[in-house]
């Protein structure tokens, strides 16, 4: 089993109900989530016309390789009905491979790990609680 971490944002609709049913449909095509970061709610960061996010990262495990990781993660969102209208616009789900055990790729398809972690307050926070053991304060 390789250990996986992906970032999950929804800023559309009963975004908490998205965010668990994400995880739920991630399971099922054999994602299994071993822990969850707090969910933390961010505005929205390059499209700035926009509601709110709700953000998470959860830690998780699978056999899949990376570029069959993106295949079923990008069936989750189509399935959820994710509609990619405008370029970091609005969504009701999002999600991103941040890390794929100690792999580095650079594809014109995948890049690992995510390139944007480093600028992404909404990532990294959650990221930090599940990777160091450090809760964000409330």
């Amino acid at each position: 089993m390789t250990t996986i971490y992906l970032a999950l944002g929804s800023n559309l609709g009963d975004r908490e109900a998205l965010l668990n049913e994400a995880i739920e449909r991630l399971r099922v095509e054999q994602i299994e989530t071993v822990r969850r970061s707090t969910i933390i709610e961010t505005a929205a960061a390059y499209v700035l016309d926009q509601p709110h996010f709700l953000n998470m990262v959860i830690e998780a495990q699978t056999e899949h390789f990376a570029f069959e990781l993106l295949n079923r993660i990008q069936k989750v969102e189509t399935e959820m009905g994710r509609q990619k209208t405008i370029d970091k616009g609005p969504r009701n789900i999002d999600i991103d491979i941040l890390h794929f055990d100690e792999l580095t790729l650079q594809t014109p398809h995948l890049t690992l790990p995510h390139p944007l972690i480093h600028e992404r307050p909404f990532v990294l926070i959650p990221l930090a609680e599940l990777r160091t053991g450090l809760y964000p304060k409330k």
